[in-house]
């Protein structure tokens, strides 16, 4: 019995239903394993150990690598074929709403889960005692830091070219999103950019394909690095804390996207199976961006349309990164309870307005984090910055609650952005979810219709 698939499933000829892997063949598990090898080997040889960071760091070049000529096409393609442009425009405040509403929430998740649990209280840290000079680069870099209006002009590239060198998300979206518009706007003359493109996609989803089969090496010699460096004694130390952060986390996944999931009407437990291997690469690298790609491509062939794909998914790692909002109001008021800063309720409700402002654009900025929660803590002047210090040693360790979290959140916030905007393939996500597509085949150039195939 054959059925005709829906359009929605643009790339794959054939969805296949899925036959049952040996165990060990499956990337989310060569990861776990890699993931606990390199947490043995942290602890027992950290001096080797540390250097094995190397893996890491071209493990994540590889995904960079890939990640503008990936995004760029999807967008351009997704808009390209567009019918109707105020199409775009319906998705693009939509995706800003659910934006700006998914932050708000996971801000108010980690302001509610700290002042529970109290981390920070009995510490009694005399701020003025505190070695400010090891966070020194964070608090300069504060002063720096662009506002909101610096932040919208930065968002428009003055060179292409420079904007796919640096690899700069925002600028290369912009772009993208005018070059899909000029595309559909010029008709028969813009077939032959499209195939191209469309060609150019598949063979860096091939490209994609052979990088994530090193995944493991690149998470093994990161948590190799992290342990080796900084040592299980700093979890135990300040364990409270990281509690705080994976408890707030793991409530908003379950409460926060659980609920979204279900508005959206999809299973939150059957879709972080259909991403799992996605997850668990991101919990190993502690990068939301290493699996971008793979992620981009999952939920296209999962029946949601390129262009909420291209437009939510790229644009969510500056403007939806849930993990780290979470991270900034528990790290901010932990340090106030720590150092004895009294703070009223509505001194904390100032201070998740200010980290809503900070928060954005900080993607991919090594040491962002410590930068936005400096500019935070600076702005409000109650909380001393050298609080910063006391988050030195198990910022490294939270920093896969909030990668796992931003991730998730941006796969739930393509899916939920779909299924507002009504253009949700609902049969082929059913599909997806229940394991019946085979979503990682390779596509073909100039594909039949796709067909749902009973062995």
């Amino acid at each position: 019995m054959q059925l005709s698939a829906p359009r929605a499933a643009l790339s794959l000829p054939v969805y296949r239903i899925k036959e049952t892997t040996l165990i060990y063949k499956k990337l989310y598990i060569q990861v776990l394993i890699a993931v606990v090898a390199g947490a043995i080997l942290g602890h027992f040889a950290p001096h080797l150990a540390t250097e094995l960071k190397v893996l890491s760091d071209i493990f994540i070049r590889m995904i960079k690598m890939v990640l503008a000529p990936v995004i760029f096409c999807s967008v351009v393609l997704g808009i390209a074929k567009m019918e109707n442009m105020k199409e775009l425009g319906r998705i693009g405040v939509k995706a800003l709403l659910y934006f700006e509403v998914a932050s708000t929430i996971a801000l108010l998740f980690g302001l509610l889960v700290v002042n529970l649990l109290q981390p920070g209280a009995g510490m009694n840290v005399d701020a003025a005692r505190l070695d400010a000079s090891s966070v020194s680069q964070y608090t300069a870099a504060a002063t720096k830091q662009d506002g909101i209006l610096d932040f919208i002009v930065h968002a428009v590239p003055q060179s292409v070219v420079e904007a796919f060198a640096k690899g700069d998300i925002l600028q290369i979206l912009f772009f993208g999103v005018l070059l899909g518009i000029a595309l559909s706007q010029i008709g028969a003359a813009a077939r032959p950019a499209v195939a191209f493109m469309d060609s150019f996609l598949t063979a860096v989803f091939k490209v994609v394909a052979m990088v994530m089969r090193v995944a493991p090496l690149g998470a093994f010699g990161a948590m190799a690095f992290t342990i080796g460096a900084y040592g299980l004694g700093s979890l135990v130390s300040l364990g409270k804390v990281l509690l705080c952060v994976y408890l707030s986390c793991i409530l908003f996944v379950v409460v926060g996207f659980g609920l979204v999931a279900r508005l959206s009407g999809f299973s939150l437990w059957k879709f972080l199976k259909f991403i799992r291997d996605e997850v668990i690469t991101v919990a190993g690298t502690c990068s939301s961006e290493s699996v971008l790609p793979q992620l981009m491509r999952k939920l296209e062939l999962a029946g949601v349309p390129k262009p909420v794909v291209g437009l939510v998914v790229p644009g969510g790692l500056s403007f939806n990164a849930d993990g780290s909002a979470i991270y900034f109001s528990v790290a901010a008021i932990f340090i106030a309870q720590a150092t004895n800063t009294p703070l009223a309720l509505f001194e904390q409700l100032t201070i998740l307005g200010v980290l809503m402002l900070t928060s954005k654009g900080s993607a991919g900025v090594a040491g962002a984090g410590f930068v936005t929660l400096a500019a935070t803590l600076a702005a409000m002047h109650s909380i001393p910055v050298s609080g910063l210090v006391l988050l030195l040693g198990v910022d490294r360790f939270m920093a896969e609650a909030r990668s796992v979290t931003n991730t998730i959140g941006n796969a739930v916030g393509a899916v939920a952005v779909a299924a507002w905007d009504k253009s949700l393939d609902r049969e082929t996500l059913a599909a997806a979810l229940d394991g019946r597509l085979d979503v990682l085949a390779a596509p073909e150039p100039e594909p039949a219709p796709p067909v749902y195939v009973n062995p």
